[in-house]
């Protein structure tokens, strides 16, 4: 069965995390990716954090799934002349540049439209085009901070927090590749390319438009009653941390279960939900709660809530996080364990829905990777190993009509 983007060619200019990130989704998907990178070196985590030695980084592998490897130098004429081929032959550019570099390499927006008027040229960003920052160089850290991320993760008496999740790099990777199906669709109408462009910054602030809501909610009223900090606390005039507590006005913390001494995952989420109250009462055994005055209603409860969570954990002691759970959802009580990334990656039902896949690898031998997030009922998405650097170098110069003579005379001038 075809997929749905083939027929789609993209040329692959990125590096690191959000641009792969962004690119490999489309591959899974049938897009032809190639991905162009220096000859001798190739995109940076081919070697950071290796395990095996001489072999690709799982950083990389797990990132550059299912693409073709194009080793290409765009500072030799020869080089130039492949790239302007590729441009002329593909739908879409996606990169993650510097400002200015591909106009250094010699390939404008204009330069690039003069050659292929339907072109998407797709583009990671620190910060967006004009903004006071565009200068800066901006990393996953940096970007959670420059969004709000960080000022609002963590516990009030402590520093601002950064999440282990990729919000800056992988978080624009997927908003990056929306903008391209996006452009897709518009040529489909029109026939013409556009430029298109994710920051890091505006991926994390989009993420955050809940704290952005806070921000507006505090300004009006002094306090937010859902925060740990109300009502015995005192609240500045920015939204604080709240530690875990829910971000939807749903009271939610990270409560002990079982060997919580030694395990340092042995931890449940519990939801105190309103039209959930009742059950929860029932499972806790504490049925007076639910006529209760002094606990009937959400705001009755806000000033006892960390009581109510200590009763919640006397409850859990005798259990382990998956007992707990199993007990809880027979309530239908929102709760889940905390996941260390060992039980994900040794999760049945992460391997059997294809969320966990393990990739068999020339060098690395099998690995496991995330697979695709989305799920398709009439399409299985198949991931296959990351490529070799240049291992498709001369089937991609093949494909734009170079002869065998051509492809030796370009490796031995070193232009690929």
């Amino acid at each position: 069965m075809s997929k749905p983007l083939e027929g789609i060619k993209i040329i692959d200019f990125t590096h690191v995390q959000a641009g792969p990130a962004c690119t490999q989704l489309l591959a899974w998907f049938g897009a032809d990716v190639i991905k162009v990178e220096r000859p001798g070196a190739g995109d940076v985590t081919r070697t950071q954090l290796r395990h095996v030695e001489d072999a690709d980084a799982l950083y990389f592998t797990m990132l550059n799934s299912n693409k073709r490897s194009l080793t290409l130098d765009t500072k030799t004429q020869a080089g130039k002349e492949v790239l302007e081929k590729l441009i002329k032959d593909s739908d879409v550019m996606v990169e993650n540049f510097g400002p200015g570099a591909l106009d250094r390499m010699g390939f404008s927006w204009a330069r690039i439209q003069e050659l292929n008027p339907g072109m998407i040229l797709a583009s990671v960003k620190g910060f967006s085009d004009g903004h006071h920052y565009e200068d800066l160089k901006v990393y996953e850290n940096v970007a959670q901070c420059a969004g709000g991320a960080a000022s609002t993760t963590g516990f009030w008496d402590g520093p601002p927090t950064v999440s282990a999740a990729a919000l800056g790099d992988s978080n624009t990777g997927m908003h990056l590749a929306i903008g391209i199906l996006t452009a897709l669709h518009q040529k489909n109408k029109t026939g013409k390319g556009q430029k298109v462009a994710v920051s890091m910054q505006d991926s994390v602030i989009n993420l955050c438009r809940v704290k952005l809501r806070d921000q507006q909610r505090l300004d009006a009223l002094g306090y937010l009653e859902e925060y740990p900090q109300y009502p015995h606390g005192e609240f500045s005039d920015v939204v604080p941390r709240g530690g875990n507590a829910g971000g939807g006005g749903q009271p939610g913390w990270v409560l002990k279960c079982k060997g919580w001494e030694t395990d340092p995952n042995a931890y449940i989420y519990f939801t105190i939900q309103g039209h959930a109250w009742a059950p929860i009462c029932k499972a806790l055994g504490k049925e007076e709660w639910i006529t209760d005055p002094g606990y009937n209603t959400p705001r009755a409860r806000q000033d006892k809530i960390f009581d109510i969570f200590k009763t919640i954990e006397e409850w859990l002691a005798d259990k382990t996080k998956f007992e707990a759970v199993d007990i809880l959802r027979t309530y239908d009580i929102p709760c889940a364990p905390v996941l260390s990334m060992k039980e994900i990656a040794e999760d049945k039902s992460l391997r059997e829905s294809g969320t966990v896949v393990e990739v068999a690898h020339p060098k690395l031998g099998k690995y496991l990777t995330v697979g695709s997030p989305i799920k398709f009922s009439d399409m299985k998405v198949e991931v296959k190993a990351s490529p070799l650097l240049g291992e498709h170098t001369d089937e991609v110069l093949a494909d734009l009509g170079y002869t065998q003579e051509q492809i030796r005379a370009m490796h031995e001038a070193r232009a690929v």
